[in-house]
């Protein structure tokens, strides 16, 4: 009787033990960064509080059954400068970033998703397009279209990047086209000329289908960066009933001749004039082409997108840029880009979040004679010394925990705290959080009929897992 009674309490308590480790293994993690760096994406367990919750703390719950977007990807626009740079790195070194920025080991951030120029960019070297000629000469027929500029550094980077993520999604985005197409004759500012719209599209046409050869799909085109800024070298103008014709007329069109899959993605700037976009996609015979709308934050409000998406909710909404300065403070920036564009972007159904320049040198640079200047790149690449940047850790805490084919699923913000949660492909939950406010706040998160705790400093972000 007494040995029954020892092998059933034995029973028991290796039970229990089971139970414990099992439970243990399933406990939600946190990856914590600070505004004053001493924690970067530093690793936390959190508290359980399954006998009582803290009434004052801040109350954070996820329902996975309520579902919004879903997500392609985070990252980064390499520009032709950011190629340039890790290219140049030694061989081991620039092998062991790229596998640090792409692939999915545990010490790897995972970027998904990438943002190229069709021709240069202001943050490449030098202004060029892909057809350039002597003044006064025109190519209607493309014949002397080529990409010899981007063979040099950008597509062969890219290539080293599809080979450690085949599946990154690629988005390309015109900042001028050729300038014998152009009002004005020059790279920055002018218009379209009328007469070569049905040439331009075909020359984008011809980017698509030359991009393909090299191995590399472009997976989304913008018509224009930032259609109403023509001060950028290279720039142009480009008005919404411009863009509605170039698309309905010529684009569209071409690209349906040829079955190209890639997206038509209009606007690509400021949240200050949704009307803009709006404007086009109310427009029928352009609507039909168009896949979404693509914004940044230089002016305007975050839920300009939400705007968008409601006017025509059969279309996509994109976070395409927003750049960190060099007289930001990473405290500072960490706390305004997480709020404002990457939950804040996520918040208003964008599919994807990407910060601007990937990488630039110590002088923010190359850019172009009148390009950005004070652009701070994720990274800082000196040679081969690498310095990661405030960016690099705003993306790093969706892209290393979020990967394409997630689901955002509802999670309330707080007065303090703003939150942002997904379900992933493996049917792990994920769940950003920041401190928007000036103390240490404690959070009570609800998930999954238990009750966790957090404390986080103010400015502090923390990405959690439930496995």
């Amino acid at each position: 009787m007494y040995k029954l009674a020892w092998v059933v309490n034995s029973c028991i308590w290796v039970f229990s033990l089971f139970q414990l480790c099992h439970a243990q293994s399933k406990m939600p993690i946190a990856y914590i960064t600070s505004g004053d760096q001493t924690q970067l994406l530093q690793k936390q367990s959190l508290l359980v509080n399954s006998m009582k919750m803290n009434k004052e703390a801040n109350q954070i719950l996820i329902d996975t059954l309520h579902k919004f977007q879903t997500i392609d990807g985070f990252g980064f626009t390499l520009t032709g400068g950011s190629a340039l740079l890790i290219q140049q790195m030694e061989p081991k070194t620039r092998k062991a970033l790229l596998q640090e920025l792409f692939g999915q080991s545990t010490n790897a951030i995972s970027i998904s998703y990438l943002r190229i120029s069709v021709g240069a960019s202001d943050l490449s070297e030098a202004v060029f397009s892909y057809n350039d000629l002597p003044n006064g000469e025109t190519d209607t027929l493309l014949h002397q279209f080529n990409l010899s500029r981007d063979t040099i550094h950008l597509i062969p980077l890219l290539k080293q990047i599809l080979a450690i993520n085949p599946t990154i999604k690629l988005m390309a985005t015109p900042w001028s086209p050729p300038t014998w197409m152009k009002t004005n004759r020059l790279s920055m500012g002018g218009s379209l000329i009328p007469q070569y719209y049905n040439t331009y599209a075909r020359y984008l046409l011809k980017y698509i289908q030359a991009m393909k050869v090299k191995g590399i799909l472009i997976d989304a085109l913008t018509i224009q960066n930032e259609p109403e800024h023509g001060g950028n070298n290279p720039s142009m103008l480009m008005s919404a009933d411009e863009q509605a014709r170039f698309i309905k007329h010529h684009l569209g069109p071409l690209f349906k001749e040829h079955a190209v899959k890639t997206k038509i993605v209009i606007w690509d700037h400021n949240c200050d004039h949704p009307e803009f976009p709006i404007h086009i996609l109310n427009d029928a015979d352009a609507n039909q082409y168009i896949d979404g709308t693509a914004f940044h934050l230089y002016a305007g409000d975050i839920a300009a997108l939400s705007t968008v998406k409601n006017s025509h909710p059969n279309k996509n909404i994109y976070f395409t840029e927003q750049w960190t300065g060099s007289k930001g403070s990473f405290e500072g920036d960490l706390k305004w880009h997480v709020k404002n564009v990457l939950l804040g972007a996520l918040q208003n159904h964008s599919k994807i979040v990407l910060e601007w320049n990937l990488a630039n040198d110590g002088s923010f640079g190359p850019h172009t004679p009148g390009g950005c200047t004070e652009c701070k790149g994720a990274l800082t690449i000196d040679g081969s010394t690498i310095t990661r940047n405030v960016a690099y850790y705003i993306i790093a805490h969706a892209a290393k925990f979020v990967p394409p084919g997630s689901v955002r699923v509802q999670s309330n913000s707080m007065p303090n705290i703003e939150s942002v949660a997904f379900l992933t492909p493996k049917g792990d939950t994920i769940l950003i959080l920041l401190n928007n406010g000036t103390v240490m706040d404690k959070v009570n998160i609800g998930y999954s009929k238990q009750w966790f705790s957090l404390s986080l400093n103010a400015g502090a972000v923390a990405t959690i897992m439930f496995k």
